[in-house]
């Protein structure tokens, strides 16, 4: 039915006003959208502080950079595997069924590492702990994004909401290793993961208590709220038979956000994305050993995630026409060319100026692959494909912690600047070659049941 708007024909009538573009101001009057914004952005804080925290304490413990990035590595590795397993159970069974029991379990296993790092206990007992820690990291950031896109489903505002979500995790990259570092520096060497520990349990608990926007679950599902909110994932229930007593509840899972081939794509770019941050971390702390400015690594680290912060926010704010998977193509081709210079800095003033360009190339490639994530992943699998891309950060970010760590040992804080060179340029080819399967099909995905696109055979068991 037409919607007919009236308007005053007198003098001085204002005239129709054209359409305001979208913008951050539009997105937060959301209704409903506040509680789990500031209750994730609280939870998420931490995530920034683990690995600067996790790398502060090793080297203290053990003297080795090496050390501490296999530690950090191994929880990286850890929190890789697991967080897309953690995005598809929530995904099916609910978010704060997952998000409970995973930061308790993660803040017991930081305190019983940071425990044993200090009781200078063996370092496969420190690897055994990790593995634990890593698991269990909240992903309170690709849970959030799935609210946003059960909240925005079609709508303009849903690019404004992954550049939103981008920019606050760079903010929790900001304030995460300035924070970690100034705990360690001047407090103690082991203030960095307590605090990380405390923030997560504490934040994560809040968030997990919030109902507003928890994404749809099936069409008939029970524990939906009064909103529509649910406390159940993306599986669909079905009758079989004719629906006498003898007939049977199959339940229709759909298909995994890795099948769909533009994902995988995703993850080789955010691999890449991973290895920067990585990189940067250990590499930084060299840097400001080597420079006598033991405490300026966390202030460094903070400008690149503050460029990055700056950008995510001005991708956002625009109204493109290029199409997504162009966008990044060309952003990501300009990381990889700022990431090549990192290795021949060698002052700190210029290193703020080249870490603050690589921050700034950081972002569209994050907030241009969470966008693609929309048109090319079914709705109730969304959860998931988020967790890929963050596990993917952390692969990346682990495997750089540990190569970095290993050439700053040998060769310096120069040699470790390589890795980001080298694994941007990787992902760049990547990229490049496969580039096809980043377009979108026509229609959105999220106006279809992916239970109807992978039809699950009822088994006689």
């Amino acid at each position: 039915m037409a919607t007919t708007v009236a308007s005053s024909s007198g003098p001085g009538s204002p005239k129709s006003a054209p359409p305001r573009r979208p913008g951050y101001g539009q997105l937060l009057r959301t209704p409903g959208v506040a509680g789990f914004l500031l209750s994730g952005f609280a939870a998420r804080q931490p995530f920034g502080m683990l690995t600067m925290g996790m790398v502060m304490l090793v080297e203290h413990t053990t003297g080795s950079y090496g050390n501490a990035g296999a530690v950090a590595a191994v929880t990286g590795v850890s929190m890789a595997l697991f967080a897309p397993q953690n995005g598809r159970l929530a995904d099916r069974h609910g978010q704060r069924t997952v998000l409970v029991p995973g930061v308790l379990v993660h803040a017991v296993s930081v305190v019983a590492l940071a425990a044993l790092a200090l009781a200078d206990a063996p370092l496969w007992a420190l690897f055994l702990l990790a593995v634990p820690a890593g698991a269990s990291v909240p992903q309170v950031g690709p849970m959030v994004r799935a609210r946003w896109a059960g909240k925005l489903a079609g709508s303009p505002l849903l690019p404004t909401a992954a550049a939103f979500e981008s920019v606050t995790d760079e903010f929790t990259f900001v304030i995460g290793p300035v924070l970690a570092t100034a705990l360690c520096t001047g407090v103690h060497p082991v203030a960095g993961l307590a605090a990380e520990a405390t923030l997560t349990l504490v934040g994560g608990l809040l968030f997990a208590a919030q109902r507003a926007g928890l994404p749809s679950g099936a069409h008939h599902n029970p524990a939906a709220g009064p909103d529509g909110d649910t406390e159940r994932g993306g599986a669909t229930t079905r009758r079989t038979g004719a629906g006498g007593p003898g007939s049977r509840t199959a339940t229709t899972r759909p298909p995994s956000a890795l099948r769909v081939p533009g994902v995988r794509v995703l993850v080789v770019a955010f691999l890449g994305i991973g290895v920067v941050f990585g990189g940067m971390q250990v590499s930084l702390t060299a840097f400001a050993e080597e420079s006598g400015h033991s405490g300026v690594n966390g202030l460094l680290y903070g400008i690149f995630a503050c460029g990055n912060m700056l950008s995510g926010a001005a991708v956002g704010a625009i109204a493109w026409k290029r199409p997504a998977h162009g966008r990044l193509l060309v952003g990501y081709t300009a990381l990889a060319v700022v990431a090549s210079t990192l290795w021949a800095v060698h002052s700190v003033p210029l290193f703020a100026v080249v870490g603050f360009l690589t921050g700034l190339c950081v972002a569209p490639s994050l907030v241009t692959g969470y966008t693609l994530v929309d048109a090319l992943v079914p709705a109730r699998a969304r959860t998931e494909a988020f967790t890929w891309l963050t596990g993917a950060v952390a692969l990346g970010q682990a495997a750089a912690v540990t190569a970095a760590g290993r050439l700053a040992d040998a060769h310096g804080s120069q040699a470790g600047f390589l890795v980001p060179a080298l694994g941007t340029l990787a992902a760049l080819l990547t990229l490049a070659l496969l580039r096809q399967r980043l377009v979108p099909a026509t229609a959105n995905p999220a106006d279809a049941d992916p239970a109807d696109a992978a039809e699950v055979p009822v088994s006689g068991v």
